[in-house]
């Protein structure tokens, strides 16, 4: 297994992956400086190196790595990476190169889609719709029947109540409460959520 990104994030998932007992080769990151993460080497070229998992919290930049990834070697495994504290439904769908930390639960039905994070206790829960390249932060609760679109980041601590639609490319911010539909490409912030700002495509 190798982790694209030598970063804290990379730190969390190679953990993870050790206490499901899958060794870390190596980390990759294009910073040539960086020659070590977590006690790990660091690669600079991911030249052939498979299975991988784009170890970047930032949902545009980790989009980015996987899209140069996927185009320099199509046959490259994107594998997924879960803590063995989170509970998971047997019934809940998990896309490749997604990661979920610890103490997180995700309920029946739920399809969490490739490459996204839900983090540190965080919950999904049941029937909701994540689609990929989505941060769901640390501490973030999203109630059923949501459906969160492509790269958005629901911000620490965020609370969503049930059966909205958050758009794509969306920043909820810190500590908000979401209790109408957010539209695409905006930021939305506070106790109710408001819009506060476009954000340019």
């Amino acid at each position: 297994m190798y982790l694209f990104g030598a970063s804290g994030h990379g730190k969390v998932i190679k953990e993870i992956l050790n206490a499901n007992g899958v060794k870390v080769e190596a980390f990759v990151d294009d910073n040539p400086n960086v020659n070590e993460c977590g006690g790990r080497p660091v690669l600079h070229d991911a030249t052939g190196l498979s299975p991988m998992i784009v170890s970047i919290g930032v949902n545009r930049i980790r989009k980015m790595i996987v899209e140069r990834l996927k185009a320099n070697n199509p046959a490259i495994e994107f594998k997924s990476a879960i803590h063995p504290s989170a509970v998971i439904s047997p019934s809940a769908k998990i896309g490749e190169g997604t990661v979920v930390m610890a103490g997180a639960v995700i309920n029946a039905d739920a399809v969490i889609g490739n490459h996204c994070i839900v983090n540190t206790g965080a919950t999904v829960d049941h029937d909701c719709m994540v689609e990929d390249y989505c941060h769901v932060a640390p501490g973030v609760h999203i109630s059923g029947g949501t459906h969160v679109g492509e790269g958005t980041w629901v911000g620490v601590g965020s609370s969503v109540i049930q059966c909205l639609n958050i758009g794509k490319n969306c920043m909820i911010g810190a500590g908000s409460v979401v209790v109408k539909d957010v539209p695409d490409n905006v930021t939305a912030f506070g106790c109710p959520a408001k819009v506060i700002k476009i954000i340019s495509k």
